[in-house]
């Protein structure tokens, strides 16, 4: 059986190779890795110079001579490629790389000019010139698998032995068609029958590492896609933290401004409330400052509490005013911690205390889609006149709501998030409308 090449082993050997041939060639395409590629490559010049003795006859004898060292050192050009790839020479091995390019490309002459011998001069003369370069194919492989050993990997033992193995049985093939075509036939073993049984067992060697080695890389960008996820999120909430900072102050600046009026204008009842509801306020704000992010039930909460310190520092006080929708869940809703806060302190200063007699802030919140939006409309004076007495530019904000809208985009990312703040004075009356819309997860 292993002395007829035609045989039926044979042939599920060849056609075993030529499956895991067009496997691969799928693979590199499915997944983009020229190690598939390079991998499938030595596959097939191997293949095809295996089948110059079975498929040969007296019309194609001529070309398969012509070809079949050009085959077998292509053959060996791809290994090289794939060798690279594997080990990642280029990053861990520099001198390695060098001697594999110039092995490679000298590969590739010396298979076209093995090619034009045999034009010229005969298959003879192609053969003996072949068996003075197999020593120096059997020198770089040696050379190589030295150089592995300095190398780090899980899976380089399986990969040298199995290298070393596979040029053993293509040594000892060349060695029996060099001094006799029929040195082993006594033994039931054809002179190319190694080379078969050696190359389908490297293939299969070879397609473990190579499965196992792009696993590994899988994981490892895997890992570093995490690694990466988990930056970015520590430095948006880096960012978060830090337009916080930025706004608690201001925020504080203004309430101890209040205390001290009260305490100027002797009103000690008024001070003494207000410092109690303030004290209980910033115990709030500490508590979140932690976090970047709220339940949306906790900050209406801190909110109508910020609202009530207000109502004591406005001589006649304002009617605030909330609707809810109860379509919303506002303990799984996550804001920035007072991110409502400075529109409701711009609708008060810039508004409502500009304006004589009756004063309202009324907050809605409601479900649109895929969204929430919050609605902050006043009876003030307007965002247009508003800008004109405090000698506001059109294109600037106030600072506090200018740092919250920053905040919001960040928290999601940008997306889905707008913040549009409208006039909406008319004959008979005036006002602002502030719209706040973001994602509803």
């Amino acid at each position: 059986m292993l002395t007829d090449l035609n045989s039926e082993f044979f042939a599920w050997v060849r056609g075993g190779l030529f499956m895991m041939f067009l496997f691969h060639i799928v693979m590199g395409f499915q997944n983009k890795r020229p190690l598939y590629f390079y991998y499938s490559g030595f596959i097939g010049c191997e293949l095809l110079y295996l089948l110059r003795h079975v498929i040969h006859n007296e019309g194609n004898k001529e070309v398969f001579e012509v070809l079949s060292f050009l085959l077998l050192l292509g053959s060996f050009s791809f290994l090289v490629q794939f060798i690279r790839e594997y080990l990642e020479t280029r990053k861990r091995d520099l001198v390695l790389d060098a001697i594999l390019v110039v092995s490679l490309k000298t590969m590739l002459i010396l298979g076209v000019l093995l090619a034009v011998i045999d034009i010229y001069f005969g298959f003879d003369y192609q053969l003996k010139a072949f068996a003075l370069l197999v020593p120096l194919l059997n020198l770089l492989l040696v050379f190589i698998l030295l150089r592995v050993r300095k190398l780090q990997g899980k899976h380089l033992l399986f990969f040298s032995v199995s290298t070393l193995f596979y040029l053993l049985a293509f040594d000892l093939s060349f060695l029996q068609v060099m001094i006799s075509d029929y040195l082993l036939i006594d033994t039931g073993i054809h002179p190319l029958g190694m080379i078969y049984i050696a190359l389908f067992c490297y293939s299969l060697i070879l397609a473990l590492i190579m499965g196992f080695s792009v696993k590994e890389i899988e994981q490892k960008s895997k890992n570093a896609e995490l690694k990466l996820a988990l930056k970015l999120k520590e430095m948006e909430e880096l960012k978060m933290t830090a337009l916080q900072s930025q706004m608690n102050p201001h925020f504080l600046f203004n309430s101890l401004n209040s205390i001290n009026n009260f305490v100027l204008k002797s009103e000690v009842e008024k001070a003494s409330d207000y410092i109690t509801k303030f004290a209980k306020l910033i115990r709030v704000i500490l508590n979140s400052s932690s976090s970047p992010t709220v339940r949306l039930s906790e900050e209406l909460k801190t909110l109508a509490l910020y609202v009530k310190l207000e109502q004591i520092r406005i001589t006649g006080g304002f009617t605030y005013l909330v609707t809810l929708d109860e379509e919303i869940n506002y303990d799984h809703v996550f804001v920035p911690p007072l991110f409502l806060q400075p529109f409701i302190e711009n609708a008060i200063w810039h508004g409502i205390t500009k304006v004589e007699g009756y004063k309202e802030i009324h907050l809605y919140i409601k479900k649109e889609e895929n969204t929430i939006k919050c609605e902050i409309i006043d009876n003030g004076i307007g965002i247009n006149s508003a800008k004109k007495h405090s000698h506001i530019s059109q294109r600037r904000k106030f600072y506090g709501a200018e740092a919250t809208e920053n905040r919001i985009k960040v928290l999601h990312k940008n997306k889905n998030v707008q913040i549009t703040t409208t006039d909406v004075s008319e004959e008979g009356g005036t006002g602002t409308h502030v719209s706040i819309t973001f994602p509803y997860d």
